[in-house]
């Protein structure tokens, strides 16, 4: 083939694609004197992403399938720009061959390796062939081309439980299911093929042996057009929960150099098979004596960032220079590994509640200043929406240092002084997982998340600090909100003609005690008291839009956020979410009982689970809902008859929607 069609200059790029990703590959395209064009969906007519490229083109509805995943649209789009080439990023249609094929054919150069490279590496079946005739040593399983139950069933039989299902195509923990019986075997190859077949378009599973206490460690590698090919050292991503990286660190603290070299040099391998060009990761588990072959991404990680900061190499900018047919300007001699970078996934889920989705708009969005080795890729913004339809991350913090400790240090304080609202996210579950002694002494492995969740996503109790907070965020808030009034002695709390004066305020923490706090003020100090205990203070504006609080003379940063009854606050204590319980009533919102079988979040229907008249334990599973590119399956919450089914496989619902009725068994 003529490398001209495949590789050559370009001035115009469309990014296929969204969220952070896009963004970031915009900022680096724009560097480098590129024209940027963004595609989004309806859901992302005001996304950051398309505020930032020059262009932007309406692919169509929200769906991913009606839009992202919809290939004559994405060319269509590039067409009608002028753009010349195509950046897949990470996800939707960034492993699919048929779109880098359709690229080429329509002239366009597809950032990313040809569709041949990917077929044979991005199939987790077919790489697995490759690296077996390759000497890469790989774990005991199944990559066939038959997928009918009974071949799958023996496969599994054959290599032994605990065995890992797991989808063919894609990546990110989609499709992917831990059985540990051959009784559990059919319903999670049902749930896999499914979960897999809406994300990537690819129902086809491979079944491996599922290691035991395993680490993750992968290589980034990269490939010219002139046959040059370079590994970029490797990345720990063994903490994660449901096979989804939560955090990520480069170098692994786990390997030596003289393993690093070795696993380093089983990656050039493992690549050169194919010849590869472009931006890929060799993916490997050990378990703790071996490191075995388990996949190949064709494309860039959502965890590159570390990699980049340890190498300084923007890894971005050398794939569009490998698109435009130049040679990669380093040799594997000149790449240098320095200190020690980590990064956390922030998401919209809610970690209190096995992890549930977020939606909504986002009201509060405040990151810390990207100086002193800390990073922050994002792809919301104050005021943006976030949507059902995609995958839920929000942004990432990194952080580099020239220890791991240090950056471990640098990324917590990066956390620490991150809030959104408006959303919930899993901020203080990252925190509390970075700072857990295990994680620092890097004695872990890929089930540590699911053993310590408990003590990881535990509320912290408010004390003393949070509570006077919270009342001196009310009068801090009270007294901005005075506007040109605020120099009239009756807009200052603090000011009486004569005599003295109180104000009780009542604060709940989730379904907590309340606790009350007294306010007293007048011509004498203002107190804050809470029982007995009495706390001189006053509060003045601090530059990151906080408050100083001194109680007693002690000095304290408070960032807070009133939202009607609603207090978020962050102090040195931690994060905290408050309830200011009215004094006049008011408490009787209608709360939706655990009995009802209701949607949590907006979502389609995927699966119906039981049947109408059936009887059921509790737990057990009802009907299932795939929300933000996850199956979510909703399970009776008491023994009893499944009396009505109130949705149809394919219903689009919304949040609080009722989809089934039980009644109790006791009825």
């Amino acid at each position: 083939m003529d490398r001209s069609k495949l590789y050559r200059r370009f001035h115009t790029l469309l990014i296929a694609n969204r969220g952070e990703i896009a963004c970031r590959v915009i900022r680096s395209a724009r560097g480098m004197g590129l024209r940027t064009v963004a595609v989004y969906s309806e859901a992302d007519r005001d996304a950051m992403h398309v505020a930032m490229a020059d262009e932007a083109v309406l692919l169509g509805p929200a769906r991913a399938r009606d839009s992202y995943l919809n290939i004559e649209r994405v060319i269509e789009a590039a067409r009608r720009t002028g753009a010349e080439a195509v950046h897949p990023g990470y996800g939707f249609l960034s492993e699919n061959a048929e779109f880098a094929q359709a690229c080429l054919d329509s002239g366009l150069v597809f950032v990313g390796p040809t569709a041949a490279m990917m077929t044979a590496m991005g199939s987790k079946s077919g790489s697995k062939v490759l690296m077996e005739k390759a000497g890469v040593p790989l774990v005991p399983g199944y990559h066939g081309e038959a997928q009918d139950e009974a071949v799958l069933a023996k496969a599994a039989d054959k290599i032994g439980f605990p065995v890992l299902v797991k989808a063919s195509a894609g990546g990110g923990g989609r499709g992917m299911r831990v059985v540990n019986s051959a009784g559990e075997l059919a319903a999670a190859i049902v749930s896999a093929k499914r979960e897999a077949k809406a994300a990537f378009g690819d129902d086809r599973m491979l079944i491996e042996k599922f290691v035991q206490n395993p680490r993750h460690i992968e290589v980034q590698i990269i490939g010219d057009s002139h046959g040059n090919l370079l590994s970029l050292f490797e990345r720990e991503c063994t903490l994660q929960r449901r096979h989804q990286k939560v955090i990520e660190e480069a170098p692994s603290p786990t390997l030596d150099p003289k393993q690093r070299e070795a696993v380093c040099a089983a990656a050039r391998k493992a690549a050169a098979a194919v010849n590869y060009v472009g931006a890929g990761t060799i993916e490997f588990v050990s378990d703790g004596k071996e490191v075995f072959f388990i996949e190949m991404n064709t494309r860039l990680q959502v965890e590159h960032p570390v990699t980049e900061l340890v190498t300084g190499v923007d890894l971005v900018e050398w794939q569009l220079r490998v698109a435009f047919g130049e040679r990669l300007p380093m040799a594997q001699d000149e790449i240098r590994l320095n200190g020690h970078a980590i990064e956390a996934r922030v998401y919209a889920e809610n970690p209190q509640k096995n992890f549930m989705p977020s939606v909504g708009r986002i009201r509060t969005w405040r990151t810390p200043a990207a100086v002193d080795g800390l990073r922050i890729d994002a792809g919301y913004r104050d005021g943006d929406a976030v949507s059902p339809h995609y995958d839920a991350m929000l942004a990432k913090v990194i952080a580099w240092a020239p220890t791991r400790h240090a950056a471990i240090e640098r990324l917590n304080r990066g956390l620490e002084q991150t809030d959104v609202r408006g959303i919930v996210t899993n901020i203080p579950f990252l925190s509390a997982l970075v700072t857990h002694p295990d994680v620092r002494a890097n004695v872990i492995d890929t089930g540590f998340i699911e053993r310590e969740l408990t003590k990881l996503t535990a509320p912290g109790a408010p004390g003393d600090l949070e509570f006077c907070a919270a009342a001196a965020a009310v009068v801090h808030e009270e007294r901005k909100s005075a506007g040109k009034e605020a120099h009239s002695p009756w807009q200052t709390f603090g000011w009486m003609p004569v005599g003295e004066r109180q104000r009780v305020f009542v604060f709940r923490q989730a379904t907590g005690a309340e606790q009350k706090v007294t306010l007293r003020y007048g011509a004498g100090p203002s107190v804050l008291s809470i029982g007995e205990r009495e706390f001189a203070f006053e509060t003045s504006a601090a530059e990151d839009g906080g408050f100083d609080l001194t109680l007693d003379g002690m000095k304290s940063r408070v960032i807070a956020v009133i939202e009607g009854h609603e207090l978020y606050l962050r102090t040195r204590g931690g994060r905290f979410d408050l309830h200011w319980v009215d004094p006049f009533g008011g408490e009787t919102e209608e709360q939706v009982g655990e009995d009802k079988i209701v949607a949590p979040l907006p979502g389609t229907v995927v699966a119906l689970l039981a049947e109408e008249g059936a009887k059921l334990e509790k737990g057990a599973a009802i009907l299932t809902l795939e929300v933000m590119k996850m199956e979510q399956t909703l399970r009776a919450p008491f023994a009893g008859v499944l009396k009505k089914i109130k949705c149809r496989v394919g219903d689009i619902v919304g949040e609080g929607v009722e989809l089934a009725e039980l009644e109790p068994a006791s009825a």
